[in-house]
């Protein structure tokens, strides 16, 4: 009972801090973790069947309709007009360890909009074990149209979970059509070639501190949801006070395995008068999962389990 007690104590510490940080006036304090969002295929969080899928993910393209200083390339120049993405992940042995890719890519609105200005590309290993997720990342941020910049960075992350409708006894209950999901952790950015601990880019980044909620508002069909991520700077007097804040709040509407969404976000210095970089896009996904079956291998793993 002391130890049930003791988890549900830490839960509900978790599910605080992310509320806190989820309103970032409030707070004065995203990811570029794929930039993370809510599951569309399973809202409470069951994983795929590893014997039925070989891969799954997501294509999305993002209009940025606003855009007053989101810039277009890693050194800062351009502003991004258009955005588009492919995510891509398999489960090697169950939920323990899941391979991901992340492929990003940017157009610059003061360039015509359509041709490419920015390709960041991002690979990972990940797992999930109970409340507790982990992950080993690689991302690199490229010009596509020109000579210049490239910023690079090798991190871990370990974040604690929250779910509502697991966590939580009587909340289906009281809110059958609802749930909420959150995470939060940190993480060390132990390689880093250029990855900088501020939007104007200064400083070298050290350590990463995240946040994510998502807020089913109902059958997963619409769903509010927020993302912070925050920087250090290695270069820095005190290592582990935060020098940037990314922060995106995000509303999107559900149809089957498609999603129209429209989100902010900023990304701002914490220690320091400096740039603010921040826009407002209305986002397009469409989800994908690929089973054995869909390929034409399920039936002939059968036949080898039954005929060995």
């Amino acid at each position: 009972m002391q130890l049930r007690h003791r988890s549900s104590s830490v839960v509900q510490g978790i599910v605080a801090v992310i509320i806190l940080l989820m309103w970032p006036h409030q707070a004065l304090a995203l990811e570029k973790y794929g930039r993370p969002l809510p599951s569309l295929e399973h809202p409470n969080g069951e994983a795929r069947p590893a014997e039925e899928s070989l891969f799954a993910g997501y294509l999305l393209t993002s209009v940025f309709a606003h855009n007053p200083t989101f810039a277009a390339r890693p050194d800062n120049t351009g502003l991004v007009g258009l955005r588009h993405m492919l995510h891509l992940e398999t489960d090697l042995y169950k939920q323990y360890l899941t391979f991901y890719t992340d492929q990003n890519f940017f157009s610059d609105r003061t360039n015509g909009w359509i041709e490419l200005s920015e390709w960041d590309g991002t690979y990972a290993m990940t797992g999930v074990v109970g409340h507790f997720s982990w992950r080993l990342q690689y991302e690199r941020d490229a010009p596509l149209d020109r000579r210049g910049l490239t910023q690079a960075y090798a991190d871990g992350l370990v974040t604690a979970k929250f779910q509502a409708v697991q966590d939580l006894p009587g909340w289906r209950r009281l809110f059958p059509n609802q749930n909420l999901t959150a995470y939060a952790g940190g993480g060390w950015l132990f390689h880093n070639s250029n990855y900088f601990a501020r939007p104007d880019n200064t400083g070298r980044a050290l350590l990463r501190y995240v946040a994510h909620a998502d807020l089913d508002l109902y059958k997963n069909k619409i769903v509010l949801y927020g993302d912070i991520n925050m920087f250090t700077d290695r270069e820095a007097g005190n290592q582990a006070r935060p020098t940037e804040l990314d922060w995106i709040v995000g509303l999107a509407v559900r149809y089957g395995n498609s999603e129209l969404a429209i989100y902010h976000e900023q990304d701002q210095p914490l220690d320091r008068a400096g740039l603010t970089q921040k826009y407002l896009a209305l986002q397009l996904r469409f989800a994908f999962d690929i089973s054995k079956e869909d390929l034409g291998l399920g039936h002939v793993e059968s036949e080898r389990a039954t005929n060995p």
